[in-house]
């Protein structure tokens, strides 16, 4: 798809009907108690709508629907084939949608209309359209037992899911969960960021056009409070799947505990290492993907290289290659299709992310932030890996760089970090690019390259960036899953017992 001018855009953007309630078995409504929240454009300070602003209320009320249309089995008892083919006019509803999407996505979250045309709203289809065309390519088994039994080993729908997103990627997240979900047979309740929550609501309309029966997918606005934890603590939940970070992830096991023990699945928060060896080939093309890894997304991705593991006789002249390629990277107007990084999502992030940089230490490149929702990108040298900057998760475009002597000392630094979401590491040698990528605890290891894989691998993390699963791949299908051994007698005892 071709990108249009920041004129056309901004006319779009202006003459655009966004969605503001809630969307509940089949329907949009208020909340409840009549309460709304009004969601901003990051970049201008803009209020552009005001959204329902549910509660315990409409959660329950969304709960009582999505187990209605789960018992009697209108979506989990529905035809696989049937199932996919839903799913399928859902993707293609999508596309014909997509710009609208993209430039809603952008005026709601900040990001740059370029990322969303180009990345978040094709990958959101295409993730979609792939989990949908693996309903019925998803085989059960039959275990080796004797000649006298069958054992059926089979998966069923878990039953009523919550899933619970973040404000960095809100459609693209969107479609991570409900697409492996509404694939199994489940049926969701959603609780959207409250800072990005329009392209959800768009979706659950477009969901309803494509034919999904009602209750099936319910899409409930609100606070943390006020709807992710009634959601995390329900007891007609049977699964909860949260994406954020580390801190409110752990509440969901709280509340699963002190509830009826529903699953759990987890995607949290990363401080990224990315381990740069004396032998790395080509360092201008490992600057790009540093600078594409730091940068991408405002930094607000929980998969960014936000740690530089630089091997100290090519530090100097990797940092003068980030340098030049980090120019290309300008901060501006999110709708300009020119921009390549947006606005920090809310004034309260901009805040927390210029915290950070007020850290007494060397900045290499950017630390100045404009407008109350701007950072420039910023590549800042610290003196080990103890310090604040390379421990905590900024999730800003905030890169922090390390120096080290050895492949071994690279290593324990990389390792060195409460978090194992995702790592990159460059070098020339086969051997100790395998060696890298197998004791570096993360979820994901790219060598030579930075990224998170694509739909068909498994995406979460180790220690406190994951628990409880993955997304991504057919391995996300088995979140959404219960799976059941069916046990056959088929001996001569067994007839006569029944005679």
């Amino acid at each position: 798809m071709d990108l249009l001018t920041t004129e056309e855009y901004k006319s779009i953007a202006a003459n655009m009907t966004l969605p503001t309630n809630a969307y509940i078995d089949g329907g949009f409504r208020p909340a409840a108690s009549g309460k709304t929240f009004t969601t901003i454009n990051p970049a201008t300070g803009e209020a552009l709508a005001d959204i329902a602003a549910c509660d315990a209320e409409d959660v329950n009320f969304a709960v009582e629907k999505a187990r209605e249309a789960f018992d009697d089995g209108r979506w989990s008892k529905m035809p696989p084939s049937e199932r996919k083919e839903i799913l399928i006019r859902l993707s293609i509803l999508l596309s014909r949608n997509a710009r609208e999407l993209a430039v809603m996505e952008s005026i709601d979250s900040g990001k740059t209309i370029y990322d969303c045309e180009t990345v978040d709203i094709p990958e959101t289809i295409n993730c979609i359209k792939w989990h949908a065309e693996a309903i019925d390519k998803i085989y059960d088994q039959v275990a080796p037992s004797s000649d006298d039994h069958i054992a059926m080993v089979v998966r069923e729908p878990i039953g009523v899911v919550g899933l619970v997103l973040p404000w960095n990627f809100p459609l693209l997240m969107l479609a991570w969960k409900i697409g492996p979900a509404l694939a199994a047979g489940c049926s969701v309740v959603v609780k959207p960021a409250a800072e990005t929550t329009l392209t959800a609501l768009y979706l659950a309309e477009l969901a309803s056009i494509a034919g999904l029966p009602k209750g099936v997918l319910n899409i409930v606005p609100g606070g943390g409070a006020e709807v992710g934890e009634p959601i995390g603590r329900h007891i007609d939940i049977d699964m909860v799947s949260f994406t954020g970070s580390t801190v409110t992830g752990k509440r969901f096991l709280t509340y699963s505990a002190e509830s009826n023990v529903k699953e759990v699945v987890l995607e949290m928060g990363g401080k990224n290492p990315c381990v740069v060896m004396e032998d790395a080939e080509n360092l201008d093309k490992v600057a790009q993907h540093v600078v594409n890894g730091a940068f991408w997304n405002m930094g607000e991705n929980c998969s960014a290289i936000s740690r530089l593991i630089v091997h100290k006789d090519v530090k100097e002249e990797l940092l003068s290659r980030i340098e030049n390629h980090t120019r290309h990277w300008n901060v501006g107007d999110p709708l300009s299709p020119e921009t390549r990084v947006g606005a920090l999502v809310s004034k309260a992030h901009f805040d927390k992310v210029c915290g950070y940089l007020k850290q007494d230490e060397t900045v290499f490149l950017g630390g100045k932030s404009h407008d109350g929702a701007f950072v420039e990108p910023t590549v800042v040298e610290v003196d080990s890996n103890d310090n604040t900057l390379a421990r905590e998760e900024i999730f800003g475009p905030v890169l922090s760089v390390v120096a080290v002597s050895s492949f071994d000392e690279a290593i324990a630094v990389a390792n060195d970090t409460d978090y194992g979401l995702a790592a990159s590491i460059f070098t020339a040698n086969a051997k100790r690019a395998i060696r890298g990528a197998r004791a570096i605890r993360a979820g994901t290891v790219t060598v030579n390259s930075y990224g998170e894989g694509d739909i068909t691998t498994p995406f979460g993390g180790y220690k406190q960036s994951g628990f409880g699963g993955r997304d991504n791949s057919l391995h996300a299908h088995d979140q959404y899953t219960q799976m059941k051994t069916i046990w056959i007698d088929l001996s001569d005892d067994a007839d006569e017992a029944v005679e």
